[in-house]
């Protein structure tokens, strides 16, 4: 029988060996290896070309091209905002076309933050055996929209109200899922690898100077790579967004931001608010692993009983729930829920 008891359970985060095989997750869904983990770990970046196939990602460019396509400026020439001196500064028109999800678009583009390698490649990268998806969002650049120079920063201001830990299970990994060829033309995120911050600014400095900017920029590297590459950063290292440059380009990509299960130094979206916005093209159609990374407890969870099945599913009755039935009321009872 289910338990009655619905107080509310302590959330502990676990360390788990990067190396430990997990046998919850089919092998077809890792797309990474130990040199991709421990280049994150000491760098704070790290590409992955080639992560999503053609087929997946060709969907989703094409909702892209539908939500967004109707934008591109006329003139398409790329624009200079800049102050005198300046590598570039942080304005509201780089963040336009940013939608979160759930998506306007088809079950495929809802789906590609969740996709299963992706969440098995934050689990590796956090050391922990259950990440939750805490941001999602679209971002369509075009040349001549905005100036999209930005200065050299840390992603954790607007992630934490505290700073990131030492410790790997308390930190978190952000995603970048490149839909387009991404170019150095085309508005390529330029990093700085941890070792050379840390020379620059000193070890473990998170915020940068105006000083430091130039000595930053000379460091940079490129993230430039093609259509279907994923760059994993965290929120921690610097970086800095670059403008578009080529003539009517354009720059599809989606980010995707993992922490652990349980972290609540660490937060961004809410999901619960957008519940006017089209949530059925996710729970209907994604796993119990996919939609425990949004919060929703698995099978077998003691949060399901008879009550919270049977309300769950009068809430969303086109969600396949036989899973969440059979854990909890048994095989049979669950064919004739």
């Amino acid at each position: 029988m289910p338990s009655n008891d619905l107080r509310p359970r302590p959330l502990v985060i676990s360390p788990l060996n990067s190396r430990q095989t997990d046998l919850t997750m089919n092998a077809m869904t890792t797309r990474h290896n130990e040199a991709h983990i421990d280049a994150w770990r000491e760098k704070g970046f790290v590409l992955i070309p080639d992560f999503f196939t053609a087929d997946e990602i060709a969907p989703v460019c094409a909702d892209y091209e539908a939500l967004y396509g109707g934008f591109r400026p006329e003139h398409g020439e790329a624009i200079d905002v800049k102050k005198e001196g300046m590598i570039g500064a942080t304005h509201r028109k780089q963040f336009l076309h940013t939608e979160i999800l759930p998506y306007q678009g088809g079950i495929d583009m809802n789906l590609l933050s969740l996709h299963p390698a992706v969440i098995r490649l934050a689990r590796d990268l956090l050391g922990v055996p259950a990440v939750h998806l805490y941001q999602s969002h679209t971002w369509a650049k075009f040349t001549g929209e905005a100036d999209y120079d930005q200065h050299h920063h840390c992603d954790f201001g607007n992630h934490t109200l505290t700073v990131p830990s030492e410790n790997a299970a308390l930190r978190s990994v952000d995603f970048i899922i490149y839909l387009t060829d991404v170019t150095d033309d085309l508005g390529a995120l330029h990093y700085v690898e941890k070792a050379d911050s840390a020379r620059i600014l000193g070890q473990g400095e998170i915020m940068a100077q105006p000083e430091h900017q130039q000595a930053l920029k000379a460091c940079e590297k490129s993230a430039a790579a093609p259509a279907g590459a994923l760059l994993a950063h965290s929120i921690d290292t610097f970086h800095r967004g670059t403008n578009l440059t080529r003539k009517g380009g354009h720059r599809y990509t989606m980010t995707a931001g993992y922490k652990a299960a349980g972290n609540d130094l660490v937060s961004f979206h809410v999901w619960q608010q957008a519940m006017n916005r089209p949530w059925d093209k996710v729970i209907n159609h994604a796993s119990p692993e996919q939609l425990a990374c949004l919060g929703i407890p698995k099978p077998g969870d003691p949060y399901w009983s008879p009550r919270t099945l049977k309300l769950t599913q009068d809430r969303w009755p086109d969600w396949d729930m036989t899973p969440y039935f059979a854990s909890t009321l048994g095989n049979a009872d669950a064919s004739t829920a």
